[in-house]
């Protein structure tokens, strides 16, 4: 048993004088008389070991307070059963040591018990229940702390802390600190939000990021929420506005009378009768409606308790009614809310809507895109179109009508009545769908049935394939780029067909405006009037007789202004200019040639311009003058003949030299310029060609006759 404590420190304050009586005996000993040993101990735990004299021997003493806790096993001393710190601190007991000769020491042993973690924490409750308004006010105690403190058997501090398993309700609940379990209210309650949650609290014996042993109690709090007056009534239908559903914005009423006629029914509305509720379902307080505005002529009246809106009198004006209707809670009037009601003023409607065909007959392809047309069974180039007529319009046709599918969600009507697939039809078949044409002023409705057929699309021919406004316009931008392509080649063909003559014109045009040119331009008008007439007949010779031209040899004709230049010079300076220039003309003829391909073809009716060049000799003309070159002079003939020099072989030698002869000859024919024009009016007829300088050689004719103006005969210059 047990020692109390005032015993145990009495022995305490007597233990050092023990002590030294017992280290005064040799009979026996331990090495600590006062050993410590944790709780929950395992019995045969060793408490000490005792060391005895020889012929001793040791027991324990029967009057010792903790005598039923030890056991002496040899030379040790144990613990016969488990320790708790919880019930004994300090275990007390005696030894008797002895010999045979009637020796005996009394030794005391005092064990200190260490305290272990080995109890949890403990609620006074492990499960509670509150219940609470909806409309608490924030940082309200839940739950005292004294309802839901814990303790410790091994008095150790309490760690608390709190957690919600209730999706959703997170942060609305917390303790006050982490040793302080109270709970009090974090954030507004809504009841339309959650309308219970579960609360866990736990209690630890040690911190909860500590690495020792720790145990846990665990206290469960369930709040369930009551729903209090919070919310002002809402009209029917609405529409949410946020996620949590707090907030149901309604849409306005509209309905419709007829002009200078009275109704005693209550009134037909879109989108339906007034009626407004009260959002806190749970209390369904008492709702009364009344007009606030909009109808101060009294025409209108709403029942308190139902909302019906009933007429006073008739509408004498077409202008629309807009009433301001407000709902109001009984117990509260300052719970309420305002809806807007529209009544136009119509015409009175004699007959309703009605369709001519009561069945339609479409078809349609699988697979198409939403949106896409259904045809007209047996014509699938028109799309199907349905129509009903009223009789209260001269032409049957009412433009308030509008179109729309009442029980199909494949399908949908346009207002103006056509009918389009809303979804992408995956398989063949017939379906049946109702429609309904909707007189939007009247309200009066008709209604009439669609069978459309499914069917595939393979069945379709090439005539029959719909062009979308995508294919189109990609057909548009594909043709485009053809064009701008065509007119890029157009530009380039036009470009390398006429682009360099019209840039050698326009720079021979600016070049003769800037120089003045080399003809005379007062004789401009008039120039060679004879020459042009001789050249289209024949010629007459010295001896009064007419010579037929010679022939012409396929060589280039100089531009009228080169062959005005050349009739005016003397027939020697003639000569010497054809073979001092015939290297230059060579390489000059190629692109004069392509500059003045134009300017022959504009004056060729005019002028006739005969090639002096010949490959063959004529002697029986008197008066015939000719040029040939050293390489072809035969000097046997006897003919009368000029030879002139062949250069070209020397031509490398001699390039300096005619270089400075042709300046000098330009020199002379600037100065014989006045001789020039005398000889254009005396009717000098000339005729130049050149050859290529690969010809071996060339014969240059030059027909130097005259008409003598008194006589009339040619003779020879």
């Amino acid at each position: 048993m047990a020692v109390s404590r005032w015993l145990l420190t009495a022995v305490l304050f007597l233990l050092p004088f023990v002590t030294q009586v017992s280290a005064q005996q040799q009979g026996c000993s331990v090495n600590n008389n006062e050993p410590s040993v944790y709780e929950n101990n395992p019995p045969g735990y060793v408490v000490t070991t005792i060391h005895m004299e020889p012929n001793f021997t040791v027991m324990i003493d029967p009057t010792s307070p903790d005598v039923s806790f030890f056991t002496i096993w040899g030379s040790e001393l144990q613990l016969s059963r488990s320790v708790d710190y919880e019930k004994d601190t300090l275990l007390l007991v005696y030894l008797i040591c002895q010999n045979a000769a009637g020796q005996s020491d009394s030794l005391q042993i005092l064990v200190t018990i260490l305290n272990m973690n080995d109890n949890s924490p403990m609620f006074k409750q492990t499960n509670l229940t509150e219940v609470i308004p909806e409309d608490t006010k924030v940082n309200t105690t839940i739950v005292a702390r004294e309802v839901l403190s814990a303790s410790d058997a091994d008095l150790d501090t309490i760690f608390y802390e709190l957690a919600t398993i209730v999706p959703g309700t997170d942060g609305y609940f917390a303790i006050k600190g982490v040793n302080n379990p109270e709970i009090y209210l974090q954030k507004a309650l809504d009841y339309e939000k959650f309308k219970l949650t579960t609360l866990l609290l736990y209690a630890r014996d040690r911190p909860v990021d500590s690495t020792e042993t720790t145990n846990t109690a665990t206290a469960t709090i369930n709040i369930f929420i009551e729903q209090a007056d919070t919310k002002s009534p809402w009209f029917l239908p609405c529409t949410f506005i946020n996620m949590d559903n707090s907030i149901c914005i309604s849409s306005p009423y509209t309905g419709r009378v007829n002009i200078s006629e009275m109704s005693t029914e209550p009134l037909i509305l879109e989108p339906g009768p007034i009626y407004a509720i009260d959002p806190d379902y749970t209390l369904n307080e008492k709702i009364v409606y009344s007009i606030v505005g909009g109808d101060t002529d009294k025409v209108f009246s709403v029942d308190a308790d139902t909302g019906n809106l009933t007429m006073n009198k008739v509408a004498t004006s077409p202008d629309s009614y807009l009433l301001q209707v407000m709902a109001t809670q009984v117990n509260n009037i300052q719970k309420y809310s305002v809806v807007s009601v529209e009544i136009k003023v119509v015409n009175k409607s004699n007959y309703p809507p009605y369709f001519e065909s009561r069945i339609y007959n479409g078809t349609v392809f699988v697979g198409l895109a939403p949106r896409s047309f259904v045809f007209q069974a047996g014509d699938p180039s028109s799309p199907l179109m349905i129509t009903a007529v009223d009789e209260d319009f001269p032409n049957k046709v009412n433009p308030n009508i509008e179109y729309y599918i009442k029980d199909s969600t494949d399908f949908i009507a346009t207002k103006d009545g056509l009918v389009l697939t809303n979804v992408m039809l995956q398989s063949p078949g017939t379906v049946t769908i109702k429609a309904v044409g909707k007189d939007m002023v009247s309200l009066q409705e008709a209604s009439t049935v669609i069978v459309v057929e499914v069917i595939l699309a393979a069945a379709t021919t090439s005539s029959d394939k719909i062009h979308t406004a995508q294919d189109m316009a990609i057909l548009g931008g594909t043709l485009a780029a053809l064009l701008l392509i065509a007119l890029v080649f157009l530009g380039v063909m036009i470009y390398k067909q006429y682009g360099k003559p019209v840039k050698n014109l326009v720079k021979k045009k600016f070049s003769n405006e800037i120089s003045g040119g080399y003809q005379n331009q007062s004789y401009k008008e008039d120039e060679h009037p004879e020459v042009s007439t001789k050249q289209h007949g024949t010629s007459e010779n010295g001896n009064g007789q007419w010579m037929t031209p010679v022939q012409e040899q396929p060589a280039l004709s100089l531009p009228s202004s080169d062959a005005e230049e050349i009739g005016s010079l003397p027939q020697a300076s003639i000569a010497s200019t054809i073979i001092s220039n015939q290297g230059e003309k060579e390489e000059e003829v190629e692109e004069e040639k392509e500059e003045t391909e134009h300017e022959i073809e504009e004056t060729e009716h005019e002028k006739e311009v005969k090639s002096i060049l010949k490959t063959d000799r004529h002697v029986a003309d008197d008066g015939y003058k000719a040029v040939w070159f050293k390489t072809d002079v035969d000097p046997d003939a006897g003919e009368r003949v000029e030879v002139i020099e062949d250069n070209a072989a020397d031509g490398d030698d001699d390039s300096d030299q005619d270089l400075q002869k042709n300046e000098n000859e330009e020199e002379e024919e600037e100065e014989k310029e006045d001789y020039d024009k005398d000889d254009h009016h005396r009717g000098l007829g000339v005729s130049f060609a050149s050859e290529p300088s690969s010809l071996p050689a060339a014969e240059v004719i030059v027909n130097m006759s005259r008409t003598d103006a008194v006589t009339g005969d040619d003779y020879d210059i």
